[in-house]
């Protein structure tokens, strides 16, 4: 390999969202039922079987402060695991936390180019904070009128503001839509293709939300617009409200070690669903969902498919080998695999997306580039540019310097 390791492009980082986003975007008629950030101390807080339970104190109450998002019944605090970066492992633990205890480039535009230029990043896509990875949180309220509110709201900072002159280019919009309705959704994946998105996030397993799955036709309003817009379909692990555990009393060590579950079953839906074929530009991304895995599941697919497509339901929508779909439609992201990058000829190098997750505790900022070369020596000069850029770059129509140019 070359040793000039190439500038990253990570496609998956996040943003924690400055308390301002909403306050300042909403009508004044909802300055008090908009979401806001007010500091409370922590009562309890547990995280079982994947599940995150925080419980807000009063003001005098005993316990640790942390800054808390309140919208409708949400009580959510920012946490350590939001913005993990700067710690040691030891360091990072369940905990409340204030803005002021965060990293600045968690929530500040000129911080976080800083903290790029330390990683050797150039450019990043970033996933939401508070909406949660697929904007569910607006979904789950029970006034969608205020919820869609929100969603323009957010991306219209994420676009305009986190995104905006101040980003010069290196910080990439991903929106999020009001999964409650597909045509509402669609018309917010167009207005915001006409100012130069071209990513937007999704569950990758709708379901889990009381939504429809992807083998329905609920969906095809949204998937043709991005199919018409070019816009990337983004599903990051625990869009679905459910991080994968096996059973209520499992540590976080469990959940954390298989995150990639979610993603193993959401791929094999969306190449059983026909949506590709009747969607023919439409491209789907997993974030943070590593790549190890992939190999072995389009090889029983294409088995699958194969002997048993008669009985199992797909023959008269999938007509093709699951493996060629995924060729053509389907990008895996990673940030440490060294398994996936052994195998990186049974997935496609085409297909491969490099990320750093950047603030969170799995990160691995600030030596993503040092990581990237230990695992990726093996591998030819061109090959390493396709995956820590060139495919971000062709997937999400950059510049050909790498940078979003709306």
């Amino acid at each position: 390999m070359d040793t000039q390791f190439p500038q990253i492009i990570s496609v998956d980082d996040h943003t924690v969202e400055p308390p301002n986003v909403w306050q300042d975007r909403l009508p004044k008629k909802y300055a008090d039922t908009g979401p806001r950030i007010v500091r409370a101390p922590l009562k309890e807080m547990s995280f079982l079987g994947g599940r995150f339970k925080p419980v807000m104190g009063r003001p005098g109450d005993d316990g640790p402060i942390g800054d808390w998002w309140i919208y409708e019944d949400l009580h959510r605090p920012l946490t350590r695991l939001d913005t993990a970066v700067g710690y040691s492992r030891d360091e990072i633990k369940l905990e409340v936390i204030t803005y002021e205890q965060m990293r600045q480039g968690s929530y500040d535009v000129p911080a976080r180019l800083a903290d790029m230029d330390v990683n050797h990043v150039q450019s990043a896509l970033c996933f939401p904070t508070f909406p949660r990875f697929c904007g569910q949180t607006f979904t789950e309220a029970k006034d969608h009128e205020l919820g869609l509110l929100c969603i323009r709201a957010y991306n219209d900072w994420m676009v305009e503001e986190w995104c905006g002159p101040d980003a010069r280019g290196r910080l990439i919009p991903l929106i999020i839509i009001p999964l409650w309705d597909a045509e509402l959704a669609a018309a917010e994946v167009r207005r915001n293709a006409a100012r130069g998105v071209r990513a937007v996030a999704f569950s990758e397993i709708p379901p889990h939300l009381g939504l429809p799955s992807v083998h329905t036709d609920d969906w095809d309003p949204f998937l043709a617009a991005c199919d018409e817009t070019g816009t990337v379909v983004a599903m990051h692990i625990g869009s679905s409200s459910r991080m994968p555990s096996t059973s209520a009393d499992a540590p976080p060590a469990v959940g954390s070690t298989i995150t990639f579950a979610n993603c193993c079953f959401s791929m094999v839906d969306w190449l059983m669903s026909g949506k590709f074929e009747r969607f023919p530009n439409l491209k789907v991304m997993y974030a943070e969902g590593q790549i190890g895995w992939i190999p072995y599941i389009l090889e029983r697919a294409d088995v699958v498919w194969e002997e048993n497509r008669g009985w199992g339901g797909v023959a008269e929508k999938v007509h093709r080998p699951p493996s060629e779909l995924f060729a053509e439609h389907v990008y895996g992201c990673f940030f440490d695999d060294a398994f996936g990058l052994r195998n990186l000829d049974s997935i496609g190098v085409g297909n491969v997306l490099y990320e750093t997750d950047y603030p969170h505790s799995d990160s691995t900022w600030p030596k993503s580039r040092e990581v990237g070369e230990a695992q990726m020596g093996h591998l030819d000069a061109d090959t390493v540019e396709r995956i820590v850029r060139r495919n971000a770059i062709e997937l999400l129509g950059l510049t050909d310097d790498g940078l979003w140019a709306p």
